[in-house]
C-alpha cells in the first residue's frame, strides 16, 4: 500500500520497514499494521484536531500537569501556543500512560516508542495471528465472561493505584487476545486525584464493562465494583490485591444542601483569587 504521510519519517529513520495495511481509523487517530524487521507491530498516527475538539476534552484534561508553568497557563487559554500545547499533551499522555501501565502489569499493548508524533506498539492478535477482535464483537461462555470481568476489574484497580482512570472504557476499547482482554486507547486518561469528575468517570468505565459482560453472565449486573474500589481508594486502603466483593452499601442520608452551597461559594472565591494570580503572573512575564 502507499505509505501514509505520517509514517514516511519512520521509514526514513529505519524505525519501521514497511506499512502493511490500515487497521482502523477514528476521529483521534489512524492505526496501521507495520513491519519492523521480523516483527509485525502497529503504528498509531494521531490526527491534528480542530479547536472545537478541545472543548470536549476539557473534562479529561483537568488535573493534568504540563511541562512547566508557562505551558500550564497557556493550555488554559485559546491562543495558538496554548492549542499546540494541548495537542502535544493529548498525544504524549497515551504514550506515558502505556509505559507506566505496562510496567505495573496492566494488560495493555507493549509500547516501543513515540517517533515523529507516531506511537509504535504491539499488535494484539487472536489465536490465528489476525488482529484481535473487540470485546463487543465476541460471544462468551458465562464462565469466560466472569473471568474477563475479574481481569478487567483488577486492571482498573492497578490503574487507579497509579492515579489513572481510563475515562472512556467500554467494549470498544478492549481487545480479546487468546489469554484474555487487553485495554487500549488512553489519550483521554484521567487524573484520579486531580479531576473533579474522576469518580463519575471511574464508575462509568466499570459499569460499561459490567453491563457488556452481564449479557453472558447476568449476575454481574447486580455488582458495584466501581463504587467499592473508589471508597477504598478515597480511604487510602485500596491495594493491588484488595479483595473485592462487588457489594456496596449506598449512603441514603439526605444531603446537607446548605453546606454544599457554602462549599461551592468558597471554591468560586478561591478560583477568582487563583485567576487574579495567574493574570498578574502573565503580566509580569
Amino acid at each position: 500500500m502507499k505509505t501514509p504521510q505520517g509514517l514516511q519519517p519512520l521509514i526514513d529513520d529505519g524505525i519501521i520497514d514497511a506499512v502493511l495495511r490500515p487497521l482502523k481509523s477514528g476521529k483521534e487517530a489512524s492505526v496501521y499494521v507495520v513491519r519492523a524487521g521480523d516483527e509485525v507491530r502497529c503504528a498509531k498516527v494521531y490526527k491534528d484536531m480542530a479547536q472545537r475538539s478541545f472543548q470536549a476534552r476539557v473534562q479529561y484534561q483537568e488535573g493534568r500537569k504540563a511541562r512547566g508553568s508557562r505551558e500550564q497557563r497557556a493550555m488554559g487559554k485559546a491562543t495558538k501556543f496554548g492549542r499546540r500545547e494541548q495537542e502535544a499533551a493529548w498525544k504524549t499522555t497515551e504514550v506515558d500512560a502505556l509505559y507506566a501501565l505496562a510496567d505495573a502489569g496492566v494488560r495493555v499493548p507493549q509500547p516501543y516508542g513515540f517517533f515523529h508524533g507516531v506511537l509504535v506498539m504491539d499488535l494484539v492478535t487472536d489465536a490465528e495471528g489476525f488482529s484481535a477482535p473487540r470485546l463487543g464483537e465476541v460471544e462468551l461462555e458465562p464462565a469466560q465472561a466472569r473471568d474477563y470481568h475479574a481481569m478487567l476489574v483488577r486492571d482498573v484497580v492497578r490503574m487507579l493505584l497509579l492515579g489513572m482512570i481510563h475515562g472512556d472504557l467500554s467494549e470498544y476499547n478492549v481487545l480479546v487476545a487468546p489469554d484474555g482482554p487487553v485495554l487500549i486507547d488512553f489519550p483521554q486518561v484521567v487524573s484520579a486525584a486531580g479531576n473533579n469528575a474522576a469518580r463519575t468517570m471511574l464508575l462509568r468505565d466499570v459499569h460499561n464493562i459490567r453491563d457488556s459482560l452481564a449479557r453472558f453472565a447476568p449476575e454481574l449486573a447486580d455488582t458495584h465494583y466501581g463504587e467499592e474500589m473508589w471508597a477504598l481508594f478515597e480511604a487510602g486502603e485500596l491495594r493491588a490485591d484488595s479483595p473485592l466483593t462487588g457489594q456496596f452499601v449506598f449512603d441514603t442520608h439526605a444531603a446537607d444542601t446548605r453546606a454544599v452551597l457554602w462549599s461551592i461559594e468558597d471554591a468560586r472565591q478561591e478560583a477568582i483569587i487563583r485567576q487574579q494570580g495567574r493574570e498578574e503572573a502573565d503580566a509580569a512575564d
